[in-house]
């Protein structure tokens, strides 16, 4: 349950600003109610070594909030959130590719943006996804046939116990769909350990566009442009992007709520025998992923809503609040939804964002 609102103070203690109650409103795009006790921005990565080595915020439980694009907020935050507000962005060119680098409180769409302007292209299918980059890689983000693994060089990474920098080769990051090393607590996790404070990402020359998606191809149709340049597809993107997701500075929303589901080739044939029309794609390795937002659509969800929470009328993927939402009703909403889908399909949907 959420405290009532405090005014917020900052104060420095031993080299670090600290500031106490902060709303945490504004630096979720659900736009949920919450505070955090205590809350340091991080503007340098010098500045996570300077609350590791710190003598009461040191032991403390560290939360990392990036964009707060990925957050279901249901309660207060009493663990110290470092806010990661890390800048910085540049290119390196190589012979065989581009190196975009970026500091981890950079917002995704600007560092997408950023590479284009400077000529680089590569990153244009991941263009309008919101979040930071340094959360980029936590959820190896994805869109329209490119993921954050097709691109990652490498990382920086500080560790919150011992204040220990170090880069990490995206073949130790244990990428998956929706899912990294950063994200897992089992053995290797690095899930509340650490910290990501600059990325790396490796553009290919010679470029070579991803027009492989539904939309996109439409939208080739469209305009009769069959060889599109890298601004080009951005474009389309963002169009795409734009006519199917709610501005969350309009709409709270943390985007596509849950996971598209994987299922064996004999589980997509049962579900097709019984719901022809139902969205499906090939997998490299002989599953099918199913359209999340198709299942939910089926079960008669679009436009239903729990107090303040609600799917969105446009695209079933999406819950959004409208309005002074708590987050115990997103999560109310969620259940009932993966209740609904599993009764029809016998489909469990797993969630996309963090509940805390």
């Amino acid at each position: 349950m959420q405290s009532p609102a405090i005014p917020p103070s900052t104060e420095r203690r031993e080299g670090v600003v600290i500031e106490t109650d902060v709303n945490l409103k504004p630096y979720n795009t659900f736009g949920l109610p919450a505070t955090a006790r205590r809350l340091v921005r991080i503007r340098e990565e010098l500045d996570v070594r300077r609350v590791v080595d710190h003598p009461e915020l040191g032991r403390a439980p560290k939360f990392v909030l990036g964009g707060g694009s990925n957050l279901v907020l249901t309660r207060d935050v009493d663990a110290v959130v470092l806010k990661m507000e890390i800048p910085g962005l540049r290119v390196e060119e190589r012979d065989d590719c581009w190196i975009v680098e970026a500091g981890a409180g950079v917002a995704w769409h600007e560092a997408v943006a950023g590479s284009l302007a400077l000529g680089v292209p590569g990153l244009e299918n991941l263009a309008l996804i919101p979040g930071t980059v340094g959360a980029a890689p936590v959820q190896n983000i994805g869109a329209y046939g490119v993921e954050l693994k097709d691109r990652l060089e490498n990382v920086d990474v500080v560790d919150l116990t011992t204040g220990r920098r170090v880069t990490l080769p995206a073949e130790v990051c244990r990428f998956g769909y929706r899912d990294s090393v950063f994200k897992q607590t089992g053995y290797g996790g690095l899930a509340g350990k650490s910290v990501i404070t600059k990325v790396r990402l490796r553009c290919p020359k010679p470029w070579q566009p991803q027009l492989g998606y539904l939309d996109i191809e439409r939208k080739m149709a469209e305009t009769g442009i069959s060889a599109p340049d890298a601004k080009q597809v951005f474009d389309w993107i963002c169009e795409i992007r734009r006519a199917k997701l709610p501005d969350p500075a309009r709409i709270g929303n943390a985007g596509s709520f849950f996971k598209n589901p994987v299922v064996s080739a004999e589980q997509c044939r049962d579900i097709i025998t019984r719901d022809p029309h139902i969205v499906h794609y090939p997998m490299p390795d002989g599953s099918f992923k199913l359209a999340a937002g198709w299942l939910i659509d089926a079960c008669g969800w679009k436009g239903k809503s729990v107090g303040g929470a609600a799917v969105y009328e446009k695209q079933a993927l999406v819950l959004v609040n409208r309005g002074e939402a708590r987050g115990a009703e997103v999560v109310t909403l969620a259940r009932a939804i993966q209740e609904s889908v599993y009764g029809r399909f016998g489909i469990r949907l797993e969630p996309e964002p963090v509940v805390v």
